[in-house]
């Protein structure tokens, strides 16, 4: 973890607040004197600012139902950051584990413990999302076994040199399906139903690894332990 954050967690201190503690050499870890903010720290490092040593407040996990019209990040921009619903100490602070487009509902996975996000995110860890696709265009009872075999296969999408990898496509109905990905390129679920001819009206997100959303939309709640370690 950075030593900015660290104090952030450890303090009532903002980020910009514990740059300028760090600026003036105030801050110690494990005896030395640390200025650079993008120091790195552990579990086993003494931190201490004016000889009081600083313990960092537990990591927190949170599952929310995303809404409409609110998107994943730390800054509003054309619509509101989907944090000013989760009323908690510093919720700025936390970032998103796997992000949505404003228009796509569902779950999504906050933290800020970056090493948990990793495994959400990295492609190398393969983790499965699960998705509900609403379909402009109805999928033909001959065609079904072929579309689910090419998602299976992957596709190629404009502008990638690679194939996506295999995703599971199960058809719920003519107009709705549930595709499971392991990958997050960017627009990937609207892109992979462009390659074969089709457009996705609406998108909803209900699974990421073994955890279904369960909470109401627009609403959120922490994480059981079992769901935390289950990444």
């Amino acid at each position: 973890m950075r030593i900015d954050k660290f104090i952030c967690k450890s303090t009532e201190l903002t980020r910009s607040e514990a740059k300028k503690l760090l600026k003036m050499g105030e801050v110690r870890v494990n005896g030395d004197v640390i200025k650079n903010a993008a120091t790195q720290v552990h579990e086993n490092n003494s931190v201490t600012v004016d000889g009081a040593e600083l313990t960092a407040r537990s990591s927190r996990y949170i599952m929310m139902h995303k809404p409409l019209d609110t998107i994943c990040s730390n800054v509003d921009e054309v619509y509101p950051s989907l944090l000013h619903y989760i009323e908690v100490d510093k919720a700025f602070d936390l970032h998103i584990a796997g992000r949505l487009d404003a228009d796509t509902t569902g779950l999504v996975l906050v933290t800020d413990d970056g090493r948990w996000s990793h495994n959400i995110i990295s492609p190398k860890k393969e983790c499965a999302k699960v998705y509900r696709v609403n379909l402009r265009n109805a999928i033909l009872s001959e065609k079904s076994v072929e579309l689910i075999e090419r998602f299976k296969s992957g596709l190629q999408l404009q502008g990638e040199d690679q194939l996506t990898l295999p995703a599971i496509l199960d058809i719920i109905n003519e107009k709705e399906v549930l595709l499971t990905i392991t990958e997050g390129k960017y627009h990937q679920v609207k892109r992979m139903f462009a390659a074969v001819g089709n457009k996705v009206v609406g998108l909803h997100r209900q699974q990421i690894g073994k955890i279904n959303l369960d909470v109401e939309l627009g609403t959120w709640r922490y994480l059981t332990n079992d769901e935390v370690n289950s990444f």
